[in-house]
């Protein structure tokens, strides 16, 4: 009997190539950016990446709330994994784990100089007349990546200048370098495709649909996210220069919504409103109409105290707080006085002036005014276009203060229940109000602007608007946010809270405040409980702030020599209303 023969053993497996190295920092992505080693979350691209180790990678067209383009070719760069060590885009780019990126290297900056030359063979040198000039990333990356004389030697394309694309849009063709993050805004984010690009080559320029404008609420979001001079603001156009501007951190006062806003001015005149990023409130975008409220900064401002109905005499402030702390006292002792609060007024102002009306008057119910409602969507807009109705009903709640509407004053003043009204603020829900409210006796009015309740006024008190007083406003979701002071009041007016406390000394209460700050500490206790989080001191630097220009928009401030000087600031830089020289 044969042996049987056993099957011959298996080959082995040859062994497997090692899988790659465990990542350094499990849950995040490692990387090497110019030799400096990132930690980013997975999914970041290589823009956002190297800003976090300090490298600034130039693009036009990258926009991070918008989709990726990568039309630009500003941003590319060497990366290890790159294939054929072809450049890539950075914009377009995510992160892997162990990957080196050079952003520095000769074919890098060789091609950021190809695509400024490419970009600039048509774009007209006419940098002393645009307005971007100070703001334009072709000037800044000009300076930074090429400068060098253009080597075309055929005359430039020609387009349109001054196209109105809409009412708040002009468009220069010439200018635009077709990056298209105003039509991204318009199709992604607002959902209304209104522009588009038209035509081909170095003929295309963007356009709206035929027949129809650029009307959007939000357009001008597009000249915000325009990185050269092609879109302008019809509103700021030509009216200054950016390096003449300082800015300010605000809020807008144009909605409910309290958008985080850059304040521009110029002396004592704002100029123009920017959207500030505040993912919890606004993203970075605005409404065309809060844009736009800069305007009553400016316009028909109360800018000196009066005594007597119309006309009347023109008074010192002195004199007229003595007249209306007279008024205030007599009929409070009756129990004839009413107090008119407005919502458009800060925080600060409402604490000093309910606390007065509480402590120093007896009162025990407030009337809310304000504005009118107004539109509403679904974007940021909201129906109520007072930025403080909720820290109005905060402070009341705190002081034990009910709270009723501004059109039941009316009735009690026609009935003789009411003869003498405060009003803090001159905003109301219905015109016709005022009209009603003349019949009292006394009508007391703070007014930072000319209206119908301010010249019906027996006493009107010169009040400041946002810009000239630090304050805080607490929007519909409960949010409070601080704003800063932009420059000193102007004429005779002071913030409602210096002018509500002028009235409360002279009706006997000892507190004193000099500075906006000083009233949160003492009375923003009473209602810090309801603003969970939230710290007067919010925004950064404002304890180091020794002058009026906490963030500057240009190289210089544009303002008169001296006007800074003048300011009495306290150690922490917080204005000293009681040292303001008299004027």
């Amino acid at each position: 009997m044969a042996e049987e023969t056993k099957p011959p053993a298996p080959a082995a497996a040859p062994p497997k190539p090692p899988g790659p190295p465990p990542p350094k920092n499990p849950g995040l992505v490692t990387l090497t950016i110019d030799g400096r080693e990132a930690v980013v979350k997975p999914g970041t691209n290589l823009i956002e990446a190297a800003r976090t180790v300090g490298v600034d990678i130039p693009y036009y067209c990258y926009h991070k709330r918008l989709s990726i383009a990568a039309n630009c070719r500003m941003c590319l760069v060497e990366m290890s994994n790159a294939p054929g060590g072809k450049l890539m885009p950075a914009c377009q780019m995510t992160v892997a784990e162990g990957i080196a990126v050079r952003t520095d290297t000769a074919k890098v900056k060789d091609q950021q100089r190809a695509t400024l030359e490419f970009l600039l063979l048509n774009h007209p040198v006419d940098c002393p007349i645009c307005d971007q000039s100070g703001e334009c990333k072709l000037q800044d990356y000009y300076m930074r990546f090429d400068t060098r004389p253009s080597r075309l030697d055929t005359p430039k394309v020609e387009l349109r200048k001054r196209v109105p694309l809409g009412p708040l849009v002009v468009l220069d063709e010439e200018r635009c370098i077709l990056c298209t993050r105003c039509v991204r805004f318009m199709s992604e984010v607002r959902k209304n495709p209104q522009l588009g690009v038209e035509a081909r080559g170095c003929h295309s320029f963007i356009t709206t649909v035929p027949g129809r404008p650029l009307d959007d609420r939000y357009s001008g979001n597009v000249v915000d996210l325009c990185p050269v001079g092609a879109l302008t603001s019809a509103d700021f156009r030509f009216r200054g220069r950016v390096w003449f501007l300082s800015t300010a951190r605000s809020v807008c006062t144009g909605c409910a919504r309290g958008c985080d806003a850059f304040l521009d001015y110029m002396r004592d005149s704002a100029y123009r409103y920017r959207p500030r990023e505040n993912d919890a409130v606004n993203q970075e975008w605005m409404c065309d109409q809060g844009r736009l409220s800069y305007k009553q900064f400016n316009d028909r401002r109360v800018l000196s105290a009066r005594v007597g109905r119309g006309p009347g005499r023109r008074a010192t402030r002195a004199e007229a707080v003595a007249e209306a702390a007279q008024a205030l006292r007599a009929h409070a002792s009756q129990g004839k006085l009413a107090i008119l609060a407005s919502p458009v007024a800060s925080l600060e102002d409402l604490l000093v002036a309910l606390f007065v009306a509480r402590d120093g008057l007896k009162l025990s119910e407030v009337y809310a005014g304000g504005r009118p409602d107004g539109w509403q969507d679904d974007f940021l807009k909201r129906a109520d276009e007072n930025p403080n109705r909720k820290g109005l009903e905060i402070v009341a709640r705190a002081l034990g203060l009910a709270v009723r509407p501004a059109a039941d004053l009316p009735a009690a003043v026609e009935a003789g229940a009411c003869r003498a009204v405060w009003a803090v603020g001159h905003e109301l829900p219905d015109p016709s109000i005022a009209a009603r409210l003349s019949r009292a006796e006394a009508l007391l009015v703070q007014a930072t602007t000319e209206s119908e309740l301010s010249e019906l006024a027996t006493v009107l008190l010169p009040a400041s608007p946002a810009p000239e007083s630090d304050g805080t406003f607490v929007n519909f979701e409960g949010l409070a946010q601080r704003f800063e002071m932009a420059y000193w009041p102007r004429g005779d007016a002071q913030p409602h809270w210096a002018l509500a406390g002028e009235l409360g000394r002279a009706l006997g209460l000892t507190a004193r405040w000099r500075t906006a700050r000083e009233v949160y500490e003492d009375l923003g206790r009473r209602v810090a409980d309801n603003l969970p989080g939230f710290k007067w001191d919010s925004l950064p630097a404002v304890d180091r702030r020794k002058s009026l220009v906490p963030l500057a928009a240009g190289t210089v401030d544009g303002r008169l020599p001296g006007h800074r000087e003048r300011m009495p600031l306290d150690q922490s830089g917080n204005v000293e209303w009681s040292r303001l020289p008299s004027r």
